[in-house]
């Protein structure tokens, strides 16, 4: 576990963002906190967000985190991923964001589907099939970023899917999925029940597992208003936990909303 915790975690309605910062002791934390502060000026507060805010709030990540870096000797930088909540033709729908790699999963169901793609080497070397999908976990400098927020190429994936009842949505940095697979993190969603008590499940995995990087997973569970097979809605409905893992190892709980 890091001294210092280098994780923040917005979980505002219409919006839930994780963000992880690098530059160290001196800088990690306040970029991935500058991070949040833009979503959370730009996203959070309305009943549901647009592409345009979120755009706007990543391009005012991007400053803030440019001011915290030349304020330092070794710079800083952020990774970000994130869902918001917005009005699509066919209706409700989540847009899905990143930069860098902390991830966005999909549980529903027993299946787990990771939706966000990593920006980093290693998953650069399995796409050009230089190195096997099963030999990331191992492989050595599987973590080298290559897109962050303060960074040359700080360009944000993104995806628009509709609302579904009964999924659930997991927002994680890779102090989660460096340290538990995925068939780890599928099984804890799988079996737990609440979405707080999904996050904190999945915490204590990754702390049973080493715990070497700051752990912060947001859970976020659609009870109704979204598509069902094919019958359409027009609200979605979720409850949230956000766990957060700081430098003394103890979690930091948001109770459950629901709009």
């Amino acid at each position: 576990m890091r001294r210092a915790n280098e994780d923040s975690a917005l979980a505002e309605w219409p919006v839930f963002v994780v963000a992880d910062g690098m530059g160290g002791y001196e800088a990690g934390d306040r970029a991935s906190a500058a991070v949040i502060d833009a979503f959370r000026e730009h996203v959070a507060g309305g009943d549901v967000a647009s592409v345009g805010q979120v755009r706007a709030a990543l391009a005012a990540a991007g400053s803030a985190v440019d001011a915290v870096a030349a304020s330092t000797d070794r710079g800083a930088g952020s990774t970000v991923a994130g869902i918001a909540l917005v009005e699509d033709e066919e209706g409700p729908a989540w847009l899905v964001f990143n930069v860098g790699d902390s991830r966005v999963y999909r549980h529903h169901g027993i299946e787990l589907e990771q939706l966000t793609v990593d920006h980093s080497l290693g998953q650069e070397l399995v796409e050009s099939g230089e190195l096997r999908q099963e030999e990331l976990a191992t492989y050595a400098r599987r973590n080298v970023i290559t897109r962050a927020i303060g960074a040359p190429d700080s360009t944000a994936d993104s995806w628009l899917l509709p609302v579904v009842n009964g999924e659930r949505l997991l927002i994680c940095s890779d102090g989660l999925t460096s340290e538990v697979s995925d068939e780890g993190i599928r099984a804890t969603l799988t079996m737990s029940g609440r979405p707080e008590s999904a996050a904190a499940a999945l915490v204590q995995r990754a702390l049973q597992a080493g715990g070497r990087d700051n752990v912060t997973v947001v859970v976020v569970d659609v009870l109704a208003g979204g598509i069902d097979e094919q019958s359409d809605a027009t609200t979605g409905v979720p409850s949230l936990a956000h766990e957060e893992v700081d430098e003394d190892s103890t979690t930091i709980p948001v109770p459950g909303r629901g709009r």
